[in-house]
């Protein structure tokens, strides 16, 4: 498999803050590779290192064998670009805003014409073609961003927070097309703090905090690695105030949560905890009305990686 993005020792300083701290990873032609971490934690920074508007303080960086700094036209012939802002000209259409970037992209016009009906079409912009930008909501417009960043069939895609604050309507679609381009052989870069979608789209993640990458893996060896974020949800007939103080008590409970009328007992041994709530259940006249037994979600990784580094 070769290599779209090959980063070594990446790092930038904003006067003496260590914004990124000298990191490496590499993303496979292909994949589409998630970059988690909490506000704050240098994604937007990284990304925007990536894609050639802000110079590292050390460090490299390859997209396809093109060196970012040194050359940056080639490299970026390469990119669509969503960035977190929605950036359309906005006294612009939604039809203009595309045949303008069509245009700056190089596209013949009777090519950026027909990809550009299309997307409209993908995206549910039809109605909107002649609508100027700053009118479209919030959703809209990064519909139409999104189209704009693939009118040149880019090989890498660049997303910056995609489908942050939108409406269950528009990320569906948005995560759709996100598919239906990586199928087709599109490298897909996305930055995101929503654990789900990651979870949902990626191939692999890298989580990052304070700078630094301090995991990088498939979704679901991480959650293999966290074997003590297993957890039982349980919800019983009755509740007392003093519920979760006992079930706390329970031999091999490593967490308690109280979620709703529900909860959530985290152990990295089922089994024993299982019997133990039975017994729980019997001694005190209660009955369960759910019990389920769950694996680590990329939620819990994420919670326990990012709590380590922000202990230290």
């Amino acid at each position: 498999m070769s290599i779209a993005i090959e980063v070594e020792q990446f790092t930038k300083y904003y006067g003496e803050l260590l914004a990124v701290d000298h990191i490496n990873f590499e993303v496979e032609q292909g994949e589409i590779f998630g970059f988690l971490g909490p506000n704050g934690a240098g994604k937007t920074t990284t990304v925007k290192m990536l894609i050639g508007i802000s110079k590292p303080s050390e460090g490299s960086a390859r997209i396809y064998g093109y060196d970012i700094q040194k050359e940056t036209a080639s490299a970026k012939e390469l990119m669509g670009i969503v960035p977190e802002i929605s950036n359309g000209y906005v006294e612009l259409s939604t039809w203009d805003n595309l045949m303008l970037m069509g245009e700056l992209y190089g596209v013949p016009k009777a090519v950026r014409e027909s990809k550009a009906q299309n997307f409209l079409e993908l995206l549910e912009l039809s109605e909107k073609i002649h609508t100027k930008f700053k009118a479209l909501s919030k959703g809209l417009k990064r519909r139409v961003i999104l189209a704009m960043a693939l009118l040149n069939d880019p090989k890498i895609l660049f997303l910056d927070e995609p489908t942050s604050g939108l409406d269950v309507h528009s990320t569906r679609i948005i995560r759709d097309l996100i598919r239906e381009f990586n199928k087709k052989g599109t490298t897909v870069f996305l930055t995101t703090h929503n654990i789900e979608e990651a979870n949902q789209l990626c191939d692999r993640v890298a989580i990052i905090n304070h700078g630094k990458i301090i995991a990088i893996d498939k979704p679901e060896h991480l959650k293999k690695a966290i074997q003590s974020a297993q957890s039982i949800e349980v919800a019983f007939n009755k509740s007392s105030n003093h519920m979760k103080v006992d079930l706390e008590t329970i031999k091999g409970v490593i967490e308690v949560r109280k979620l709703g009328d529900k909860f959530r007992l985290y152990t990295s041994k089922i089994d024993p905890v299982l019997r133990e709530l039975h017994s729980y259940a019997t001694s005190n006249n209660l009955q369960f009305i759910t019990i389920n037994t769950l694996a680590p979600s990329l939620e819990d990784v994420f919670v326990r990686f990012t709590s380590k580094t922000n202990r230290k």
